[in-house]
């Protein structure tokens, strides 16, 4: 079934996360310098939510990825690298007709000026997505579904399949939403249809940045006040860190810009601790309610019932600045699947953020459970300490061992 006639109702499901968009086949230089210069380039996979996919999938959760590619060899090397990662890919169709998308980088870091990228991803597969080509059982078949600004600028047909997946309707899974604001892609558009999805959501992850450039929304405060819907927005606020707020309050949820509820009528969102899935099947306490986080000293309560959850970023030796956001989101996801306190959502997306930047290409193997868990306990002196550079997620480096500074 495609669309969405017939509901949503979900049975029992052992999937956590299904993440929904576009995955392309990325070009990676042999060596530095211009597109015009590099005389050849090595392959391999870019996607923010396939990379949500497989940064959980490794993380050790049940991850499944709904995608559309081309009936081509990139579509092949695009399912069979994703599902090579763990992930659950029986839901991916192939387009007879459009064919799968690609970009060729430089080397230099995202920031840097003389960063190029070329995008080929006009008229391809993943560009048709729409409530009549996606299959809807598959995408509500998880806890999370997972989604992106970016699939939302592709084409009119992606917009209206996000606006269809954020709508309110019984037995919708709970929606995380990163705004991914790309402004190559809105280019004579009006970005401020992200706002809209974002306030359908029940988590949004926005960088301080992007809601000023796509919303001229002006810090951490403003953007929530933007955003009064979701029970969980985490603005990313660069090496400044990440401020979560987290809705405390028991009740229906807000109502949004075009007067229906944002999510579900029978869940209320409180501090993330909302409904996953049955009861039975919730994977290590998720689902529970979770306390407000008293163990950090910079946790507060704020007016209207947010408790405001502030954790700062680590210290990192970059090595490339790609892929960070898409990592930073599935290590909060990830915490918060298992039930784990605001703070410590935010310290395993800082983690998983920093194994992705000590790295060249969008994906790399998260740090092992347990040594994750043993930085993220450390007491905030000692997190603010930390320091990590290449190789730091190697399972036998205790914390000790990741401290230089």
């Amino acid at each position: 079934m495609s669309g969405p006639a017939g509901g949503t109702a979900r049975a029992a499901t052992t999937t956590d996360v299904v993440c929904l968009g576009e995955s392309m086949v990325t070009f990676l230089p042999s060596q530095p310098g211009r597109l015009a210069d590099v005389p050849s380039f090595g392959r391999g996979i870019g996607g923010a939510e396939s990379n949500v996919a497989c940064a959980l999938a490794a993380a050790g959760h049940r991850a499944a990825w709904v995608g559309r590619v081309g009936a081509d060899g990139f579509g092949d090397h695009l399912v069979e690298t994703i599902a090579g990662y763990g992930v659950d890919t029986s839901a991916v169709r192939r387009d007879p007709v459009r064919p799968t998308g690609i970009y060729f980088r430089t080397a230099t870091d995202r920031g840097a000026g003389v960063h190029e990228v070329a995008y080929y991803r006009a008229g391809s597969a993943a560009s048709a997505m729409s409530p009549a080509t996606v299959p809807y059982e598959e995408v509500f078949a998880g806890r999370v579904l997972h989604l992106s600004g970016i699939t939302a600028a592709l084409s009119a047909e992606c917009l209206e399949l996000l606006r269809d997946l954020t709508a309110p309707r019984p037995g919708r899974p709970l929606v995380s939403f990163d705004v991914n604001h790309r402004p190559h892609l809105w280019r004579g558009a009006d970005a401020s249809v992200l706002l809209e999805l974002a306030r359908r959501a029940d988590v949004v992850f926005v960088g301080e940045d992007e809601a000023e450039e796509a919303w001229g929304v002006v810090g951490a405060e403003a953007i929530r006040a933007a955003l009064p819907e979701p029970g969980v927005v985490v603005v990313k606020r660069g090496s400044a860190g990440a401020t979560v707020f987290s809705e405390r309050r028991p009740g229906p949820r807000s109502s949004n810009a075009g007067g229906a509820e944002s999510g579900p009528a029978s869940r209320s969102v409180e501090g993330a601790g909302a409904e996953f899935g049955p009861a039975s099947s919730y994977p290590e306490g998720a689902g529970a309610e979770i306390a407000p986080d008293r163990r950090s000293t910079e946790a507060a309560q704020a007016a209207g019932g947010d408790t405001v959850t502030v954790v700062p970023a680590l210290h990192v030796d970059v090595v490339a600045a790609v892929g960070a956001g898409d990592a930073f989101a599935a290590g909060f996801l990830s915490a918060t699947l298992r039930g784990l306190p605001v703070r410590d959502r935010a310290r395993h997306g800082h983690l998983m953020a920093a194994a992705v930047l000590t790295v060249a290409g969008d994906l790399t193997d998260p740090p092992a459970r347990d040594h994750a868990d043993r930085l993220v306990a450390l007491d905030d002196g000692a997190w603010g300490r930390l320091r990590l550079g290449p190789g730091w997620t190697a399972a036998d480096r205790a914390p000790e061992e990741v401290r230089t500074s």
